[in-house]
This record gives structure tokens, C-alpha cells and sequence, in this order.
């Protein structure tokens, strides 16, 4: 049985762009339904094409394919959904119970944040930090004290929040999936 939690917030426009007026915006936040798995895969596919050039053709290949297998996640993680005006316009998966799974690669009892994804017609509404902010609630909700996350160098505007949000280096938790490329770990203590 899939539960699905809504929670509608208003939020007012903080993203990195400047936007002539500031406009608040409705936004429910709620768990992927089954029925929409496969939009849920698209919205990511979307969000990460722009780093298509950054990576050997065989990299990307494999990259994208794991982004977009979100149904492999769901036994062991929260798919998480930001909707405005009835569409899916980001996305998010967080690993509450890393213990259970190797996926994220964090310490036993911490939780792990991965694939943040927002539609790109809809950045800079401040959809990312909304996202981000229901899993810390949920992790604090579940008694988690840390929390991790991978990011990039190219991922500039994402890692930016991380680090406005109080996430902060553990280099000792980075990997390289390519010579050339360094996946940093961020850590956030709630």
C-alpha cells in the first residue's frame, strides 16, 4: 500500500534569478502516486540533460539510466513530488533508512538525499528548496540526526542552497566515477 501525504505550502519566489515581481506560489508537496512513475522519470531525464556535455557518451548513458529508474528506488526510498497547478514540477528521493541499502553510500542511521530534480520551466520559484525542506522534516520527523548528499562542481546553483541550507564538505565521503569528475559529499547535522 502506497501512503500519500499532502502537504500544500506557500512559498515566495527565492530562487537564484532575479524576477521583475515576486510572486507567491501554491505548491503541494506529497509522494510520488504509482500512476505517475513514469512521468516522474521523464521530469528527471529533463532536469539533468543539461550536463549531457560533461560526460563520455558511455557515462551518460548509465547515468541517465539509473536517474530515470525510479522504480528500483521505491522498496527502500520516499519519491517525493513537488506539484504546482496540477503538474509534476520537481522531484526528489530520500533514503530515510541508509542502513538498509548501499545506494547512497552514508554511515549506518544517517538518511540520504539524492537525484533533486525541478522541471526547468519552473526553477528559480524556489520548488528545490521546498523539496529539500520536507526531507529534513521528515528526517527529524523519523529521529534522524545527520544527513547526507552528493553533488558537483556543475551543479552550481543546487550546491549553492546545499550550502545556504547549512550542508557542509566531508570530503572523506566523495567518489569519482571518472577520472576527471569528483562527487562531493555534503553532511547536514539536524
Amino acid at each position: 500500500m502506497v501512503f500519500i501525504e499532502y502537504r500544500k505550502i506557500s512559498i515566495c519566489n527565492s530562487g537564484e534569478k532575479p524576477m521583475a515581481e515576486t510572486k507567491n506560489i501554491n505548491l503541494i508537496i506529497r509522494d510520488a502516486r504509482l500512476d505517475e512513475l513514469d512521468e516522474v522519470s521523464q521530469l528527471l531525464k529533463n532536469s539533468y540533460q543539461q550536463y549531457e556535455k560533461y560526460l563520455p557518451s558511455e557515462a551518460w548513458q548509465a547515468y541517465i539510466e539509473d536517474i530515470m529508474d525510479v522504480r528500483s528506488r521505491l522498496a527502500e526510498a520516499d519519491l517525493i513530488v513537488a506539484e504546482l497547478d496540477r503538474k509534476l514540477a520537481g522531484a526528489v528521493t530520500l533514503y530515510i533508512k541508509v542502513s538498509s541499502s548501499q545506494e547512497t553510500g552514508w554511515p549506518e542511521g544517517w538518511a540520504g538525499i539524492r537525484l533533486l530534480a525541478v522541471r526547468p520551466k519552473f526553477r528559480g520559484l524556489g520548488i528545490g528548496r521546498a523539496l529539500m525542506e520536507e526531507c529534513l522534516r521528515r528526517c527529524r520527523q523519523s529521529g534522524i540526526s545527520t544527513v547526507g548528499l552528493h553533488t558537483t562542481e556543475l551543479m552550481d546553483v543546487a550546491r549553492r542552497m546545499y550550502e545556504r541550507m547549512g550542508f557542509v564538505r566531508v570530503p572523506e565521503f566523495d567518489f569519482r566515477p571518472e577520472p576527471d569528475t569528483v562527487v562531493m559529499a555534503y553532511r547536514l547535522d539536524l
